[in-house]
């Protein structure tokens, strides 16, 4: 059985560890090969560097199938009972190779990537999410994130998004 950087162990055969600069060309490929919206090489080395410990990846037989990067935003507090502004922290991305899904492996990086941006005190994490998108948008639901709202023609080719969010304790 094999573990993760913090020790855990996964029965599915994989790792979950920090992204590293030489995980770059794996995690374009896979950001291109799982999802329309693709990001340059500086995005996604902008955003390591902002927030290191929310930008990680898993491993499966030493190659990387999977990754999650995120950082801490300040927006509007949905759920203020004063409307303020507030650190959250924001998924902006998320992906597993289609041959490593249904293992637990998003579960995994996204649970990870919520402790990251809980130990930055913030107090609510969102993300966006395709309207089709039914698989993740149950694993979001699974995980406590709930529906706070859509937005008409969020992506590019028009699709609807969600905005979901999870209230940390």
């Amino acid at each position: 059985m094999r573990t993760d950087d913090k020790g855990t162990p996964h029965k599915a055969g994989y790792v979950i560890r920090g992204f590293r600069i030489e995980d770059l060309q794996s995690v374009i490929y896979i950001n291109r090969t799982c999802l329309p919206e693709n990001y340059t090489p500086d995005f996604f080395v902008y955003h390591f560097r902002e927030f290191p410990e929310g930008f990680l990846v898993a491993e499966m037989n030493g190659t990387v199938v999977g990754y999650i990067m995120t950082r801490v935003d300040r927006g509007f507090d949905y759920y203020s009972s004063h409307r303020a502004f507030a650190e959250k922290g924001h998924v902006i991305s998320i992906a597993v190779l289609p041959h490593a899904r249904r293992r637990g492996i998003g579960e995994g990086l996204l649970r990870r990537a919520i402790e990251a941006v809980k130990r930055r005190g913030v107090k609510e994490v969102y993300l966006e999410v395709r309207v089709s998108n039914s698989p993740a948008i149950n694993l979001y639901h699974k995980l406590g994130f709930k529906i706070a709202r859509r937005v008409p023609r969020y992506y590019a080719d028009g699709e609807d998004a969600y905005v979901m969010s999870l209230q940390l304790d």
